[in-house]
């Protein structure tokens, strides 16, 4: 039976070939040619089972793994009363809540091309080109984010600023990469495509992301997709909850 707190949760990359990516850590990508208004624009044709990329995407119902993260984490305080959001990497989904628990948005996102859990050490200082598709990871676990901006000025909110992986609003310079098409598909084997950066929508990111982290700082948990889930999260851990029941909230 859940508890109180738990019940209060509702359910109601650096450019390579022109291509904007995930970039070594302090070099950020260049922005965008076209406005963040246009960038849910994309190609008349889609790829088969999409939806059209000039309307809003409908909404990632929330999986089961991220309600339970999402439930313990403020179960047992450690979000420390900020925001903060849930990244299901098995579902390609970004789930974002408020410092209460209660379910503010949910998106479809795109994640870093190889599967797995941890950052190469050092990838965030490497140049692009030396970033082999095999070590395009989103890294998983309990990341303090903060709210940043590219050289050129763009928004964003650090996830990993040490292997530099941050949350950001979709590019759609390479045409080639099809990444609206690819957050519009039904399916989620097409959502990995970056350099381990979490890519959403830009009207989510401006209705959803920005307003609860993107203006101060707050907690991302990115759930793993090929090792267990309570090697990331330490808060999972019944002995420590009531530790951290009885003491101070844990910091950011």
């Amino acid at each position: 039976m859940p508890t109180a707190t738990e019940a209060a949760i509702t359910i109601p990359s650096m450019t390579a070939m022109g291509m904007p990516t995930c970039a070594a850590r302090r070099r950020e990508w260049p922005r965008a040619v076209l406005l963040a208004a246009l960038l849910l624009a994309g190609p008349a044709a889609f790829a088969a089972g999409a939806a059209p990329a000039d309307k809003p995407l409908p909404a990632a119902p929330l999986t089961a793994d991220a309600q339970r993260i999402a439930r313990a984490a403020v179960a047992a305080r450690d979000n420390a009363g900020a925001a903060f959001a849930v990244v299901d990497k098995k579902a390609a989904s970004v789930f974002v809540f408020d410092a209460q628990g209660k379910l503010l948005g949910a998106s479809p996102v795109l994640l870093g091309l190889a599967r797995g859990d941890d950052s190469v050490p050092g990838i965030g200082e490497r140049p692009m080109a030396e970033v082999r598709p095999e070590e395009r990871t989103t890294p998983a676990g309990r990341f303090a984010s903060e709210p940043g901006r590219n050289t050129l000025g763009e928004d964003i909110v650090w996830v990993d600023y040490g292997a530099a992986v941050s949350m950001h609003r979709v590019r759609t310079t390479n045409k080639a990469d099809r990444r609206l098409e690819r957050l519009a598909s039904r399916t989620i084997a097409d959502n990995r495509i970056s350099y381990g950066c979490i890519n959403v929508p830009a009207a989510f990111y401006d209705a959803h992301v920005k307003p609860a982290l993107g203006q101060r700082r707050g907690v991302v948990y990115v759930l793993p997709e090929s090792s267990p889930v309570e090697r990331h999260f330490e808060f999972l851990n019944p002995a420590r909850n009531a530790r951290v029941r009885s003491g101070a909230p844990s910091a950011l």
